[in-house]
């Protein structure tokens, strides 16, 4: 790392990044010739060509924001989670201690990871439609300003006492299918809740497949049955839920409001996912 531009947010995780900033300005300053920081909303006018390493300060939003322009080049992301939920920083194995978190940056271990296409928008956590988007999309910002990554919970738990199953027409590259579900989950990271559990089998971000789960629950008794089994581990095809892996998927669709790592995002055409390997160079433990 010789040239490094910080982008952080001023609102992410009860604004951390800004107690943040002088710390990591002197760990930059010791390591550096070059550095500069600038806010999540001054990012995508700055120019990143004499920078080779990019710091995001902020939630999987922020993270997202940053990324999307820094996959396909030989410039790495370095996270630093401050925000509500930071599952991709935690699925890279990032801790939420800033001084541990630099210490594993100044080990220097850089890998690459894969990214999910959707529409030509891209996703390095995961999509969702459904009982998932209504979590991300929905939790009120002051829920989360009060509870943190527990408001995710709060609304989870009242999100679950009013599903609402549709009907999906799906294809993959191996199979077609209809179903009734109340929530769809594509995950490049399927990490949940932190690293509490995972809604993927041997989930991993860099193995060229993206995760799909399914879940048809259609009461809140099946519902929390289904998410008992999950937390636990147990991830096996059932009446309520259908776990897959795939490369592509299409997903029939006139409008549907979803969420793309934690961004509410309206799709108005036929929903197309591929996954795009090793696009991405990051910091990981």
């Amino acid at each position: 790392m010789k040239n490094a531009l910080v982008v952080y947010n001023y609102n992410a995780g009860r604004k951390q990044a800004v107690i943040y900033k002088k710390i990591i300005h002197r760990f930059l300053f010791k390591r550096c010739s070059k550095f500069k920081f600038v806010s999540v909303d001054e990012f995508e006018q700055t120019d990143l060509g004499k920078y080779d390493t990019v710091f995001a300060v902020g939630g999987d939003g922020t993270v997202n924001k940053v990324a999307k322009y820094l996959a396909g080049t030989d410039k790495t992301l370095a996270i630093i989670p401050s925000g509500t939920a930071n599952l991709l920083s935690a699925k890279l194995g990032i801790s939420t201690n800033l001084k541990k978190t630099l210490k594993i940056i100044d080990k220097n271990n850089i890998v690459k990871i894969d990214a999910i296409n959707i529409n030509g928008l891209p996703c390095f956590l995961r999509f969702g439609i459904g009982y998932d988007s209504d979590i991300i999309c929905k939790t009120p910002q002051s829920l989360k300003n009060k509870f943190g990554y527990f408001a995710y919970f709060i609304a989870g738990i009242i999100f679950a006492l009013r599903l609402t199953p549709k009907t999906y027409d799906i294809e993959t590259e191996n199979e077609e299918f209809r179903t009734n579900a109340t929530c769809i989950i594509v995950a490049n990271a399927s990490n949940m809740y932190k690293n509490l559990f995972s809604v993927g089998q041997d989930s991993k971000i860099d193995d060229g497949y993206f995760d799909i789960f399914i879940l048809k629950a259609k009461n809140p008794i099946t519902f929390f049955y289904e998410f008992l089994r999950i937390m636990f581990g147990i991830k096996k095809e059932n009446s309520r839920a259908y776990y897959l892996k795939a490369q592509e998927l299409r997903i029939k669709n006139t409008w549907t409001a979803c969420h793309i790592d934690g961004e509410k995002t309206k799709l108005k055409d036929d929903i197309k996912l591929s996954i795009v390997p090793k696009i991405l160079k990051v910091y990981s433990k």
